[in-house]
């Protein structure tokens, strides 16, 4: 699929939608600056367990020609391991969450994603790591939130369930996301439940669970780039470029259809 971006002075282009993509630089434009989170992780093989958060990697100045297509890939969400999102194959790169790692990055800088495991990682932020509410960490520099795990037993048999690590936004760098809270019953009949992480910088928030004597239930990742539980569905990755003086990440006039420019959207 290719896409042409914006106006030459001031404009950029999203992609949410798992692919492969080819961007045409626009006339005028010889630098771009771009994000890229990897898709969310889940752990399918435990239902005890919740997978990794998507990597952000973040990358400036980059030199580009008009009328040349750039490669585009928007990471899918993990059914275990999550897709990477990149721009130009190697230049940015935002990797994806595993059953039981973050997915790492390449560029200027960015974060890890949390890992997976007892709980779920949250997707990675702008200057630090994603949440593991098992670690105690939210992440630093609006980094996404892990989520909590929702633990249940009714005296017989254990009923699990993890909700899902928050998300991270596109939008440059923004508050930390919040770690999930989790609960522990032992006694029946009874239910336990388990909050989702908060998206870091404006991200979406991962999907609470519940559990009780009779079942359990797993909560998917916030977008971009939380990891799910067991059999939920994690945040997928996306890639964000954007164009004009004066615009860096991670917070350098990078707010959404900065300048009055709707941004273009695949």
């Amino acid at each position: 699929m290719t896409s042409l971006g914006g106006g030459p002075t001031v404009g950029g282009h999203i992609y949410t939608t798992p692919g492969s993509y080819t961007w045409v630089c626009p006339a005028g434009v010889t630098e771009v600056s771009v994000v890229c989170v990897g898709g969310g992780g889940r752990d399918s093989s435990s239902v005890q367990n919740g997978g990794g958060g998507g990597g952000l990697g973040w990358k400036n100045a980059i030199a580009v020609t008009a009328g040349t297509g750039y490669a585009i890939v928007v990471g899918t969400a993990g059914n275990e391991t999550g897709g990477a999102s990149s721009f130009s194959a190697t230049v940015c790169i935002g990797n994806g969450g595993t059953p039981s790692a973050g997915g790492s990055f390449t560029g200027d800088g960015g974060g890890a994603g949390g890992p997976g495991g007892s709980w779920a990682g949250g997707a990675g932020g702008y200057s630090g790591a994603g949440g593991n509410t098992n670690t105690g960490g939210v992440g630093a520099g609006g980094a996404g939130g892990g989520g909590g795990g929702a633990h249940f037993d009714d005296g017989f048999t254990n009923n699990f369930g993890n909700a899902g690590g928050g998300g991270v936004g596109i939008f440059g760098a923004g508050s930390n996301g919040t770690v999930g809270t989790s609960q522990y019953v032992d006694t029946a009949p009874g239910t336990a439940n388990a909050t989702g992480g908060g998206g870091g910088s404006g991200g979406g928030s991962g999907a609470s669970a519940t559990a009780s004597d009779t079942g359990s239930s797993q909560g998917g990742g916030g977008n971009f780039g939380g990891g799910a539980g067991f059999d939920a569905v994690p945040g997928a990755g996306a890639v964000r470029i954007i164009w004009g003086t004066d615009r860096s990440f991670p917070s350098t006039n990078v707010t959404q259809n900065y300048g009055g420019v709707t941004e273009g959207l695949n």
